[in-house]
């Protein structure tokens, strides 16, 4: 298995998870309007991290698995790794690379702060389903052809 593919199994969770989650939430939504009285004059915003302690758990525990497993083995840890063997300062390393891997962390969270006021959540998870699935089929083929 070639190093560059190693991300490939993080898309491959991820993308059809991302298509998928939005029909769990609709079903599971319905199952709760059978047994509860729905308000009238309030319709059910969609809340994929809500601000009870399970869900706010869940959130945290969505965003590590798929964070992790997306980064694992890709050229940021080989970098990183490399620069720790050369250095003499691994814990400066590690510093740095925690840094950066917050800042960008922090674009993204903020970025998609910005895309949700501006697009609906049904369009944004729809996009980034097809988006990681594209990524997930490229790297795949460059797996397959090479």
């Amino acid at each position: 298995m070639k190093l560059s593919s190693l991300p490939l199994i993080g898309l491959v969770v991820t993308a059809p998870l991302t298509l998928i989650e939005p029909a769990l939430k609709n079903s599971s939504s319905r199952s709760r309007s059978a047994t509860a009285p729905k308000s009238a004059t309030r319709p059910e915003k969609p809340q994929p991290c809500q601000t009870s302690n399970l869900g706010t758990w869940a959130c945290f525990s969505s965003t590590f698995l798929t964070i992790f497993l997306a980064e694992m083995g890709d050229k940021t840890q080989l970098a990183t790794l490399l620069m720790s063997a050369e250095s003499q300062s691994p814990w400066i390393v590690f510093a740095g690379a925690a840094v950066a891997l917050i800042a960008t962390s922090l674009i993204g969270v903020l970025l998609g702060r910005w895309l949700a006021t501006r697009l609906s959540p049904k369009t944004l998870e729809t996009a980034a389903g097809a988006l990681l699935l594209c990524i997930s089929i490229m790297l795949l083929w460059d797996v397959v052809h090479f």
